[in-house]
């Protein structure tokens, strides 16, 4: 790979490299320091502090998987979580970049090759690092650990936290690695330029659909939360005045003072959340923020219009920035919470439901199903569109890619054993009670339902049926404690309710109220005490909605690089294929929200339409989309010459591949979980003439919903396996050719960078003085007692930078 020769360092008066230090500073052909070479320098308390990380993640797994007849502490939980992280982070990641990405911060990235001021646009790497997680971090990680509790917590422990290390967190960062090292170019063009036009055309088509049916989806659970509820709406609706204020401070007002907006922006969330409690109780104001669903759907497609096709700094960026702020501190309080309040998980490592596939949360056995469930938290083929095309057009230095493509996603995927944690630390009984719908509840009540009875009534008579223990081997029971006083049964529903400010909690699916109650659990133990229930479980509610709907502004984004590559292959339409002809965006954006904001619009306004018909399958077309990606990545590997490390990407597409074929050749084929299965029983239902009315209407819809999903499970699977077979194709003959190399790809020639910028989130020793001495030749403010933000204050643009170096 072609780096920039070395010259001799500055001299810089508060610089004073050891000979060590000089030789890891990459200067480009005119003195300029531009970045520090990765090193793992080895000390002996370093080693000390790593062997002591690995001993107590060890301990922590042996609890995990050995823990029998006993509650054990959902501290656990996060022991092993952050030890693993951490190890793999350090070990394999770096591994990886050594290895594979041969990251050089001497070749200039596509913001500093471009710099149009809109698309490509250099981010301060916090920021980026906040953005790139608030796109990627839709309701996956909250709502699936949920839903696969059912089956006990080891098998989602394990696929979580293993899952994200070496399958999720390698795609995403190896994918944002290819993207940068193209220009930015998006999913589908790399895959046309590395793969050929068939190639290209597949994933592209793909790619617009599952993106399509993926906004929506995520948009329906948001909206579901916000609808009628004036303080989601003020609160979430605030997001973008502050997100505006934030970009053009940090623009015009303090160029470069990441801290300041940081700060500016965290206490005008913080009035926003207390402004939306404040106007909820005004009986005139409220009225004029509670909006229905069709109203929300209306505003929300407006709204991501604009925030896809205004300029990413203006406020995308901020306030994606902003919702990660809320995000990551939220998840700290949590971590706090969960340490104080020691909760003990009720659910064994694994139930009865685990050997099973009529579980009442999901349908399906453990393999292939549960890999399905859980998706963002481990792997999801969503993030690969993000991290090309997206992230890539505004990352600083090809060093950063580890802390944001790898690290992100383990802050995801530790947002998913939150959420884990809040489910199997209430009671079974409790949970399931909100898990199951009525027809589920009804059918496990059996003889003991009762038409007249209530929801919790028959909620218990359900529970009793079932055949669930608790971790302790008891059978489980529905129980609830408020106030020190422990209710069973119905009543312990109806405390339940009442402590979280609802009339019921009943048949409230999906994951999203259980995550709120086990969140509002865990803060209330050391912020504010009982009384504080209803405050926290509504604010879990809001937090939940901007976790969401900060993913659905990123996605149509995405969706609209990925029309503009499907329409840029028609030859007179090639045009659309460059992100930086604005009428091209335009018109890509609003096909982009017109497509997900129809589904979205008929699946609020009929129960059996729109993208309620389409959310079954989301799951698997989601994690085939990542059989996608890491086949690209693998391509790009081998025609780069690094076969013999193809194993890192093709290890987990093989086990994509097993997973996600499975359980579409299943639901497409078995005789009790396909779709065309349900649809044959909807045919003979109609056809025995018994249903009449509303029933007859439903039943019809349920079958048109059935074909819909099928179809589109046999299409999902046909371009998939296509795609794949491409794959494979270029690969084989890549090696029969022997023809290996940057020169035999789409790779970008090396362009020399005048830019520097430091790696990790907090800048070390080195590059504090790399810093200095870059600031001392351009000529900016040099003053050493100065932290890391003033030292980025009023960096001038890269073409002035290289006018100013010296020859």
């Amino acid at each position: 790979m072609k780096t920039a020769e070395t010259a001799a360092p500055q001299a810089a008066p508060d610089t004073a490299y050891t000979p060590g230090e000089a030789a890891r500073v990459i200067r480009n052909t005119k003195g300029l320091p531009v970045g520090i070479r990765p090193k793992m320098v080895w000390t002996w308390p370093k080693a000390l502090l790593w062997a002591l990380v690995a001993i107590v993640g060890a301990i922590g797994w042996s609890v995990l998987a050995l823990a029998r007849g006993e509650q054990i502490s959902a501290v656990w939980f996060l022991i092993v979580a952050l030890c693993s992280y951490a190890i793999a982070y350090r070990f394999y990641a770096y591994y990886i970049q050594l290895k594979i990405m041969r990251t050089d911060d001497a070749n200039a990235t596509p913001a500093e090759r471009v710099h149009d001021g809109a698309n490509f646009e250099r981010a301060d790497r916090r920021v980026l690092f906040g953005q790139h997680f608030a796109a990627i971090s839709g309701a996956g990680p909250l709502v699936g650990p949920i839903l696969a509790a059912q089956m006990g917590y080891l098998p989602s422990v394990l696929w979580i936290i293993l899952g994200v290390i070496f399958a999720g967190a390698v795609q995403d960062m190896l994918m944002l690695w290819i993207s940068a090292k193209r220009r930015g170019r998006s999913f589908g063009q790399m895959a046309t330029d590395e793969m050929g036009k068939v190639g290209g055309i597949i994933i592209s088509v793909f790619l617009v659909v599952v993106t399509a049916i993926a906004m929506a989806f995520l948009a329906l659970v948001a909206i579901k939360a916000m609808a009628s509820s004036p303080w989601a709406v003020f609160s979430l609706g605030m997001t973008i005045p502050i997100a505006l204020i934030m970009g053009c401070y940090e623009r015009f007002l303090r160029p470069g003072r990441v801290i300041e907006t940081t700060v500016l922006g965290f206490v005008l969330l913080v009035l926003a959340i207390v402004g939306g409690g404040m106007i909820a109780a005004n009986p005139t104001l409220a009225p004029i923020f509670t909006l229905d669903a069709k109203q929300l759907v209306v505003a929300l497609i407006i709204y991501s219009f604009a925030a896809a096709a205004l300029p990413h700094w203006l406020l995308v960026t901020p306030r994606d920035y902003l919702s990660t702020l809320m995000k990551i501190g939220t998840l700290a309080l949590l971590v706090v919470g969960i340490v104080i309040a020691n909760p003990r998980v009720q659910v064994p490592g694994l139930t009865t439901l685990a050997g099973r596939s009529d579980g009442p949360t999901f349908s399906g056995s453990l393999f292939p199903f549960l890999f399905i469930t859980i998706a963002c938290g481990a792997l999801s083929g969503f993030h690969g569109a993000v991290s090309s095309g997206l992230t890539p057009k505004a990352i600083e230095k090809e060093n950063q890619i580890r802390m944001i493509g790898y690290g992100s996603m383990l802050v995801e995927s530790f947002t998913a054993i939150i959420a884990l944690i809040a489910a199997v630390t209430i009671s079974q009984g409790v949970y399931f009670s909100m898990n199951m719908s009525p027809t589920q509840i009804e059918a496990a009540a059996g003889a003991s339902y009762s038409a007249t009875a209530s929801a919790e009534d028959n909620a218990v008579a359900a529970i009793g049926n079932m055949d669930v223990d608790t971790i302790e081997g008891k059978h489980m029971e529905v129980s609830w404690t408020s106030n020190g006083t422990t209710y069973e049964g119905a009543a312990a529903l109806d405390a339940a309710a009442h402590d979280v400010g609802e009339t019921s909690l009943v048949s409230r699916t999906g994951g999203a109220t259980t995550f709120a109650i086990g969140m509002a659990n865990f803060l209330k133990s050391y912020l504010g005490g009982e009384g504080t229930m209803a405050f926290w479980y509504h604010f879990a509610i809001m937090f939940e909605a901007l976790f969401i709907l900060t993913t659905v502004d990123n996605g149509t984004r995405v969706a609209r690089y990925q029309i503009g590559d499907l329409l840029g292959n028609v030859r007179k339409l090639r045009r659309f294929a460059d992100p930086t002809w604005r009428p091209g965006n335009l018109i890509t954006t609003f096909i982009a929200t017109a497509a997900w904001g129809t589904m979205l619009y008929m699946g609020v306004s009929d129960a059996n339409g729109g993208i309620n018909a389409m959310v079954p399958i989301f799951g698997i077309s989601n994690q085939l989309l990542a059989a996608g990606c890491l086949m690209l990545v693998t391509v790009c590997v081998v025609k780069a010459g690094l076969a013999k490390y193809a194993w890192i990407p093709v290890v987990p597409l093989l086990w994509d591949v097993a997973v996600t074929f499975t359980a579409d050749f299943e639901k497409i084929f078995d005789d009790k979980l396909g779709y065309f299965a349900a649809a044959a029983s909807w045919r003979e239902k109609i056809a025995s003439g018994a249903l009449e009315g509303e029933a007859l209407a439903n039943a019809r819809a349920s079958l048109s919903n059935a074909y819909l999903d099928g179809a589109l499970s046999v299409f999902f699977l046909v371009m998939m396996t296509a795609f794949l077979a491409v794959g494979v194709k270029v690969c084989v003959a890549t090696a029969r050719a022997r023809r290996f190399g940057a020169e035999f790809t789409s790779e970008e020639p090396f362009v020399e960078s005048t830019w520097f910028a430091p790696s990790g989130l907090l800048a070390t020793k080195l590059e504090r003085k790399a810093l200095a001495e870059y600031d001392m030749i351009v000529g900016t403010s040099t003053d050493a007692s100065r932290d890391e933000d003033d030292a980025d204050e009023e960096r001038p643009a890269v073409g002035a930078v290289a006018a100013q170096v010296p020859a």
